[in-house]
């Protein structure tokens, strides 16, 4: 495996050594094909929480991409990103299927219940909001995504049981 830590400083590779150390456990596990960025980000992301600049470089390093290739996939997909999140994430599906079956007043009571916007975090960390542009459950909308587990005909009135189940 091909890497720049020479070029990444002491101090910037010490402060790191953790990342660096699971990253290249995730490279161990899933290869260093391009077909191995998305499994190792997702890895990443599962380990972590948040995938950060370091982060992009030392995959791309390790993958043989640029970082450019690897910030594209990252910030593509939404159940990845460069912002930490919360213990529990809840992405909400804004298709208009979603929309024209109640995803507004759903949204509503879920900043309601969690007391903060869509795309925050609680300030205890433990919940996350967030949109997801579809989620492919629109037989059964509105639906949402919770830690990427989809529930189905979500109403205003269950929106507190999910949070309350999310924060346990």
């Amino acid at each position: 495996m091909t890497t720049l830590d020479g070029a990444i400083p002491a101090e910037v590779r010490e402060k790191n050594a953790g990342l660096i150390a699971d990253i290249d456990d995730l490279v161990s596990i899933h290869g260093t094909e391009r077909s191995a960025l998305l499994p190792i980000l997702e890895g990443l992301k599962s380990r972590r929480d948040q995938i950060t600049d370091i982060a992009i470089q030392v995959v791309a390093d390790r993958l043989g991409l640029t970082p450019v290739d690897v910030e594209g996939v990252v910030t593509f997909y939404h159940f990845l990103g460069t912002e930490p999140t919360g213990d529990t994430v809840i992405h909400v599906c804004r298709t208009i299927s979603c929309a024209l079956l109640g995803m507004d007043a759903v949204v509503k009571r879920l900043e309601n219940v969690t007391g903060v916007s869509m795309g925050e975090t609680t300030p205890d960390g433990k919940v996350t909001i967030d949109w997801a542009n579809c989620i492919g459950m629109c037989d059964f909308a509105p639906a949402a995504l919770v830690n990427r587990e989809a529930v189905k005909e979500v109403t205003p009135d269950r929106i507190a049981e999910i949070v309350t189940e999310a924060r346990a």
